[in-house]
């Protein structure tokens, strides 16, 4: 019987939601169980409850499965990733084979032929069947086990030819970036680095903001010249130079499973290394909706002074922070409150990584001398009402912000510091008259990413006493909690980021300590005095109590 009319009989779905499912599933050429769960109307979780009642066949849990290898071989890869099943068990002549769509008879047929062995199946999730063939044989590991067998066994890699057999390996390369690719971006990577060493090509994914090795078979090592060849045909790069540092970007279009086609911009960094060239790419999603104030998890006290701060017509207001802290997101969502058909904005961005929609965004560009000052001068001809400079790295760049705010103008900026009141006393070190900065300046904000505690493994509990920070006080009716690791979160406890914030605004007082060179602690005590400021810490321990990170991770977050 159908997967549809069972659902229908057991009264999942109704018989008007199945015919418009099935009227989806054949102008898409999708499977009518994937449309269904796409749509809402089923989890995957009954649709397996349902097809293992029918079919009296058992559901295996892969997350928790340990295979032995020997068996995992019983089946060649390349047939493991184009069947999307794995052998799981054998007895004698026996094999149990774990699959998600056990209504391909023809698959059961083809195993038969080339296992020589009858096969039983037992039903997996698909979401788990993928992530199992991936880590135990690696992404791509398909397409390198087709390559390594066009190979002889002592060659250490591909080599340039002109002949058939080299453009029948060129797709394959083709295929096994292209795997690569769709996998970071499916495990929700921002970065991903290619390592040569000596012996071995480690691939990884900065997932969260921690790195993690990619699951990828040993033999990637002979292909990592193709894979990088590869790349820099993709971002038009000189494939023959490997002497010195390039720098391109790469469009790349992923279809993720469950989700429409999607637009990603990749860029690029290939730098000569010991052993080889290294490649790091910044997966930019050029589909995605930029992230409003609401979003960002800002503390309701912060959300209402920073909206109001940034409502003024006119002064500088500077997010600080390290590299990687999100300082970008905040300044585009705050572009994103405030623009209108009567306000014109403009940015200078080096790089510009996402497109602001009614923002006129420049591109620095140093080798035609456009550079944040000279792109900041310009623009003000330009009459804008608010800028945004991608950072204030000397003093004329600082000294044309602030030339810009006396003028009339809103000026969005970033610095790299730790926290909000070191941003003054950075200023003045670039060497900026203290009364221009005290005039100048209306508000500063610091941040930093925190994981969030995976939602999937959460649980409640109660820290060991040398693990709680000095200084953290659990509220009364409040519960830590962290995540215990699960498939959803790769097993670390963490899924998805989260800012934490301190803003200063600047006051009278505060002014006055700028125009007296105070040093930084002694502002953000006048700050914490005058109410107008509460540091990233207590944010940070005030989202642990509510369950949202962990004091470790903030703990960590705050060390670097």
């Amino acid at each position: 019987m159908a997967i549809g009319t069972l659902l229908v009989d057991q009264g999942l779905i109704s018989r008007e939601q199945l015919s418009d499912a099935l009227a989806e599933q054949t102008s898409a050429g999708e499977r009518l169980d994937r449309v269904l769960v796409r749509r809402g109307l089923v989890t995957r979780e009954q649709i397996l409850q349902t097809i293992s009642s029918q079919f009296h066949m058992p559901v295996v849990d892969l997350d928790t499965l340990v295979v032995d290898p020997a068996v995992l071989s019983a089946i060649p890869s390349r047939l493991i990733f184009r069947l999307h099943c794995v052998p799981i068990r054998r007895e004698d002549s026996r094999l149990t084979v774990a699959t998600s769509d056990p209504f391909d008879l023809a698959v059961l047929d083809e195993l038969k032929l080339v296992t020589g062995c009858s096969i039983e199946l037992e039903l997996a999730d698909e979401d788990d069947l993928r992530k199992f063939i991936r880590t135990h044989l690696g992404v791509g590991g398909d397409t390198l086990d087709a390559m390594s067998a066009g190979l002889d066994a002592g060659t250490a890699e591909i080599k340039p030819s002109d002949d058939e057999s080299e453009q029948a390996q060129e797709a394959s390369v083709i295929k096994l970036v292209n795997d690569l690719l769709t996998e970071a971006i499916s495990e929700r990577a921002t970065d991903v680095h290619i390592e040569p060493y000596e012996h071995e090509l480690v691939v990884r994914y900065r997932i969260d903001g921690v790195l993690q090795r990619a699951s990828v078979p040993p033999v990637i090592n002979r292909f990592g010249a193709a894979i990088i060849s590869r790349l820099k045909i993709m971002s038009n790069l000189n494939i023959a130079e490997k002497r010195t540092p390039q720098d391109g970007r790469i469009s790349f279009r992923a279809r993720l499973p469950g989700r429409p086609p999607e637009e990603f911009d990749l860029r690029l960094s290939i730098i000569p290394m010991l052993f080889g060239e290294g490649v790091v790419l910044r997966v930019l999603n050029k589909s995605a909706v930029l992230m409003t104030l609401d979003q960002l998890g800002m503390p309701a006290w912060v959300s209402q002074n920073w909206t109001r701060l940034i409502d003024r017509p006119h002064g500088i207001l500077l997010v600080t922070g390290p590299t990687g802290s999100g300082k970008s997101t905040t300044l585009y969502a705050s572009l994103n409150k405030i623009v209108s058909d009567e306000i014109k904005a403009i940015t200078v961005e080096d790089p510009v990584e996402y497109h602001v929609p009614g923002v006129n965004q420049i591109q620095v560009n140093h080798k035609v001398g456009l550079d944040f000052a000279a792109g900041l001068r310009a623009i003000l001809r330009h009459d804008p009402d608010v800028v945004m400079i991608g950072e204030i790295r000397d003093k004329e760049t600082a000294e044309t912000a602030i030339q810009a705010s006396l003028t009339g103008h809103l000026v969005f900026s970033t610095l790299h510091t730790n926290d909000a009141p070191g941003a003054t006393t950075r200023l003045l070190d670039m060497g900026v008259e203290p009364f221009l900065v005290s005039s100048s300046v209306e508000g500063i904000m610091a941040q930093r990413l925190v994981r969030r505690v995976c939602a999937a493994c959460a649980a409640p509990f109660v820290p060991e006493s040398a693990d709680v920070p000095v200084g953290f006080v659990l509220p009364k009716g409040k519960t830590l909690v962290r995540g215990a690791g699960c498939r959803a979160c790769r097993n670390t406890g963490y899924r998805g980021r989260v800012g934490i914030y301190e803003l200063m605004e600047i006051t009278e007082e505060t002014r006055d300590l700028i125009m007296h060179r105070a040093a930084a602690p002694r502002i953000g005590a006048q700050a914490r005095t005058s109410g107008h400021f509460r540091n990233l810490l207590e944010d940070g321990y005030a989202k642990a109590a509510e369950g949202i990170t962990t004091l470790a991770e903030v703990v960590r977050s705050l060390s670097t």
